[in-house]
C-alpha cells in the first residue's frame, strides 16, 4: 500500500509550491494552453499532463528537453512531443499570443545582464495571449541586501556562493508596466536563512 507522501508524488511531481498555489486558486485552469519556458526535465507539468493540459516547452538544453519529452510520452501520450522544442527562451519559435499561461520557474535569474533578461521577459510576454497568466519564480537580494556580493550587469553572488540575476521590487514592478501588464498578487519573497531569497512574481498581461 503506498503512502500519501507516494501518492502526493505521483500526482503532482516536484511541483514548485508557489505555482501549485496558482492552480488551487483556479488561475491555471483545465483547458488552458500552457508553456513552461525553460522547461527543464518538466518537473513542474507533471499534474498538467495528468490532467490533459495543452502543454508546450522550451529550454536550451537539449538533455532537459529529452527528459521533458520522455515525461511527457510517459504521462500525456497523445501529445506530440515536438511541441518540447531546443530553443533558448530569449528566442522562442512560437506564435504570438498562442498561449493563456507562461510558467518561468527559476529561469530570469540565469541572465548575464540585463539586455538578456529584457529579451527573455519580452519573448515570454510575445507569446502570451491578452489577458493571459504569467507566472515566476526568480532569485531577488530581497532578504539578503546586504549579503549579496555584487559583480556587474546586475549579477551578485548570493550567500550560498552562486552567482544570479538578482531584481528587486522596483525592478519588476517596472517591468511589469513596461510590458503593459498587472500585477494578480503583490510581490512575495521567501527568504532561506544565510543561502538565497526568491520571488513570485505573477502578472496578467
Amino acid at each position: 500500500m503506498t503512502q500519501p507522501s507516494e501518492d502526493l508524488r505521483r500526482e503532482f511531481g516536484d511541483i514548485d509550491i508557489y505555482l501549485f498555489d496558482q492552480l488551487h486558486r483556479g488561475r491555471i485552469a483545465e483547458g488552458m494552453t500552457v508553456l513552461d519556458a525553460g522547461c527543464g526535465g518538466g518537473r513542474n507539468l507533471v499534474y498538467l499532463h495528468r490532467r490533459g493540459f495543452d502543454v508546450w516547452g522550451t529550454d536550451a538544453d537539449e538533455r532537459a528537453i529529452t527528459a521533458a519529452r520522455a515525461q511527457a510520452a510517459a504521462l500525456a501520450p497523445s501529445l506530440p512531443v515536438d511541441r518540447f522544442r531546443v530553443e533558448p527562451v530569449e528566442r522562442m519559435s512560437f506564435a504570438d499570443k498562442t498561449f493563456d499561461v507562461v510558467i518561468s520557474s527559476a529561469v530570469l535569474h540565469f541572465a548575464s545582464d540585463e539586455e538578456q533578461w529584457e529579451a527573455m521577459l519580452d519573448e515570454m510576454w510575445r507569446v502570451l495571449k491578452p489577458d493571459g497568466l504569467f507566472f515566476a519564480r526568480l532569485a531577488t537580494d530581497i532578504g539578503h541586501e546586504t549579503r549579496v556580493r555584487p559583480l556587474g550587469n546586475r549579477r551578485f553572488v548570493m550567500p550560498d556562493g552562486d552567482e544570479r540575476f538578482l531584481v528587486d521590487e522596483a525592478y519588476v514592478v517596472a517591468a511589469t508596466a513596461r510590458m503593459g501588464g498587472t500585477l494578480v498578487d503583490p510581490l512575495k519573497t521567501s527568504v532561506v536563512q544565510n543561502m538565497r531569497s526568491m520571488m513570485t512574481w505573477v502578472a496578467r498581461r
